[in-house]
């Protein structure tokens, strides 16, 4: 019953955040908290602060009058759009500032923590049955590499399997982010979609990684490991590995239903040069299990030549089964670390790779996080120095593959990479460098 110019008065005291909130309670206040009078207030002062009034120029004191002047000729709502949109474009350009930062030896962005601290970046999981409800997980744990972040989500009050359709990977930021208050999951956020997964038929169309006594892990491309509790069909954990290029573009500047689309590269043509794009390519390379890691080497001046280009593939050998002087040793027992609210393990046998390969001007060409699995092979090393049983670990999406060995010693307890070899399709290498191999 009270007289909405009341209500308005009120209101017009109120933040930008608590006029968000104060329109979702019911059609009569998101109406009247979408006063252009109000919002155009809030505009003009975010736009010039008190102690610089003084200092405006003539076309921005022309642009704020007028806009005083034809108030009632906008739609309501109008000055409510222009403050967020100036809101997030700022914020957007003081996040991409940070990331400008490039490590030498990566090619990735050295500032990362800083910049996701600065945006108040998060990470969600949704979950959607059958029947359209959603089921929304958050409180992920966090662990930080080189190239890559690890989430982990767990609960105990998951929806049981058979009744979900997909899995939905958000990143989420404050609407109208603020330093010097925390973020509030009740306040007004942005969602970017980062990736969607089927879950029908999830233990017979995905990849099993490896299990143990508790979970058994299944993984789904790009870079999600699903736990299930052994001998059910429950859900005990979902990890999901994100690598560093790219990541806050596709957590912030995507939507909440459309994935961010990165600009393609523009070729650099080089007609000097008969085999531009087959060499000089770097390349890092991270193992680990979560919490601890296996394997951290960077290796340069990869080349292919045209004779070794075969079914589609440029073959990049990195390490040589022949050349032992470059076979590396691994640090621990491969496994993924895994936890709950009450339990906790680790699945061996297997791990995560973060790879990420340059091109010849340091610009990340080729870039992924994901859960591999190790099997034992049928054939012996046949090797003199290496007498134990060889293990193969392969990746493969659309941009390539990668095929690692490993020959287990069992005298030093320890696993040895004998040979690492990637293969980059052809496909990739033409639309980057604008060749035809």
């Amino acid at each position: 019953s009270m007289p909405s110019e009341m209500l308005l008065k009120i209101f017009s005291y109120l933040d930008a955040v608590s006029l968000l909130a104060v329109g979702c309670v019911n059609k009569r206040f998101h109406e009247l908290a979408n006063d252009n009078g109000i919002w155009l207030k809030l505009y003009s002062s975010s736009l010039h602060p008190k102690w610089t009034i003084w200092k405006m120029k003539s076309k921005q004191t022309e642009t704020v009058s007028l806009g005083c002047a034809a108030l009632h000729d906008k739609e309501p709502g109008y000055w409510k759009k222009e403050y967020i949109f100036k809101k997030t474009s700022a914020f957007k350009t003081r996040v991409m500032r940070l990331v400008k930062f490039l490590d030498p030896y990566t090619g990735l962005p050295c500032k990362n923590k800083e910049a996701m601290k600065v945006s108040g970046l998060s990470w969600i999981i949704v979950l959607k049955d059958k029947n359209g409800k959603e089921h929304v997980v958050e409180k992920p744990n966090l662990s930080f590499k080189d190239t890559s972040v690890t989430v982990l989500w767990h609960g105990t009050d998951w929806p049981c399997l058979d009744i979900l359709s997909t899995l939905k990977l958000f990143g989420v930021t404050p609407l109208l982010p603020d330093q010097s208050i925390p973020p509030n999951k009740n306040g007004p956020r942005r969602f970017s979609l980062i990736a969607e997964y089927h879950l029908a038929n999830l233990t017979e169309n995905s990849v099993v990684v490896g299990a143990d006594e508790l979970v058994q892990l299944f993984s789904l491309s790009p870079g999600l490991l699903v736990g299930m509790w052994k001998g059910k069909n429950e859900i005990a954990f979902v990890m999901a590995n994100l690598h560093y290029n790219q990541l806050l573009e596709r957590s912030i500047l995507g939507s909440a239903t459309v994935q961010y689309s990165p600009p393609p590269n523009k070729p650099l043509l080089d007609d000097i040069d008969s085999e531009y794009g087959l060499h000089d390519y770097r390349l890092h390379l991270d193992l680990h299990g979560r919490n601890c890691m296996y394997l951290c080497g960077s290796f340069k001046c990869l080349f292919c030549r045209k004779r070794d280009i075969e079914n589609g593939y440029v073959r990049l050998i990195v390490v040589n089964l022949k050349d032992n002087r470059k076979h590396l040793p691994i640090i621990g027992t491969l496994g993924i670390c895994w936890e709950t609210d009450v339990f906790k393990g680790n699945v061996k046998d297997c791990f995560v790779m973060d790879l990420t390969l340059l091109d010849e001007t340091g610009m990340p060409f080729w870039c992924f996080s994901a859960p591999v699995h190790m099997e034992l092979s049928t054939k012996s090393s046949g090797l003199y120095d290496y007498m134990g049983h060889i293990y193969t670990a392969d990746y493969a999406d659309s941009e390539g593959k990668v095929c690692v060995e490993f020959v287990w010693l069992e005298e030093t307890k320890e696993y040895i990479i004998v040979s690492l070899v990637l293969y980059v399709s052809t496909k990739k290498v033409n639309s980057w460098y604008g060749t035809n191999y």
